[in-house]
């Protein structure tokens, strides 16, 4: 087993776990690296949910699907990238793509050939937001300065994609994008279908951020323990930084410890942007529900009290 830091026990079963994936070997068993460690079983797997998030298993998993993402996007035949990955069999590999990929092997190596995505542009304070979405839901919001260039990014991630702009069919959610980016309430943003591909333990992530309400702000280490990973606060941060529809997944509400902004796909000063907007809305509702001086109820004089 490869050496890992003295004391860390998931760190030490990383190492055996990724020895093996990179040497085409069986993984060892949640078991076996118990008691290479010499703990209980049980015992492994709550640090790794404390550190990771996830059981090993479910870590192994990821991992193979990461190896596999690579090997097909690499130009490699589907079924020796399968094997390479460590796959028992096609049928299995295809069945765990169905989580970890969001579309079958082949359709991925080909840059998601078949698959037909629809978008739009959204105005946003300096900027625009690319809106896109499949049939299943939303699978991209991207901020930046220019339309062309947010367009060429989704034509890198999707090139094989049938991609067409429809400013119609995604009115809607442009509207709700726009509004949310100035601070404005939209509740049917929580409801919007996503067609994201994301690890478990991400999903939990971005449902979690999905939840913080307008005009507030969670720690990394809030949203971990919040998806029952109280170690886990740099997975968060991972998480956020991997959000696929910036906005709508309000990864940018999420701070340091100490209330301290930290990294921001789209930069500190958009985020700043975000949250102050926010506030701002929340308090000028807050301003325009508090009931003036005239709408208060004087106090009924009651005959006999107070004389």
């Amino acid at each position: 087993m490869k050496a890992a830091p003295e004391g860390d026990p998931v760190q030490a079963a990383l190492a055996g776990i990724t020895a093996a994936l990179s040497a085409g070997d069986e993984v060892p068993t949640d078991r076996e690296l118990a008691g290479r460690l010499e703990m209980p079983e049980r015992r492994l797997r709550e640090l790794f949910r404390d550190s990771l998030g996830v059981t090993p298993r479910a870590w192994v998993s990821a991992r193979r699907a990461e190896l596999l993402r690579s090997r097909l996007a690499g130009g490699q035949d589907v079924t020796p990238a399968l094997y390479d990955a460590g796959y028992g069999s096609s049928s299995a590999a295809y069945e765990a793509a169905n989580g970890e990929l969001g579309m079958a092997p082949g359709r991925y190596r080909t840059g998601a050939a078949g698959e037909s995505i629809r978008w739009t542009i959204a105005p946003i304070p300096q900027g625009v937001a690319l809106v896109a979405a499949t049939e299943r839901g939303l699978c991209a919001v991207r901020l930046g300065q220019e339309t062309d260039a947010l367009a060429s990014e989704l034509r890198t991630e999707f090139p094989h994609a049938e991609l067409s702009r429809d400013d119609a069919a995604l009115a809607d959610v442009a509207s709700i994008v726009s509004d949310l980016a100035v601070g404005r309430r939209r509740p049917e943003a929580d409801s919007l279908p996503l067609d994201v591909q994301a690890t478990a333990f991400r999903r939990q992530v971005w449902e979690a951020l999905r939840r913080i309400p307008a005009g507030e702000t969670r720690s990394y280490g809030q949203i971990a323990a919040a998806v029952g990973a109280p170690r886990a606060a740099r997975a968060v941060g991972t998480a956020c930084a991997t959000n696929p529809v910036a906005i709508v997944v309000p990864c940018h509400r999420v701070v340091g410890s100490d209330g301290s902004l930290h990294g921001y796909a789209y930069g500190l000063a958009r985020k700043r942007q975000l949250l102050d907007a926010e506030a701002g809305a929340v308090a000028a509702e807050t301003r325009t529900n508090r009931p003036r001086p005239a709408d208060i109820e004087r106090p009924v004089e009651l005959e006999g009290v107070g004389r």
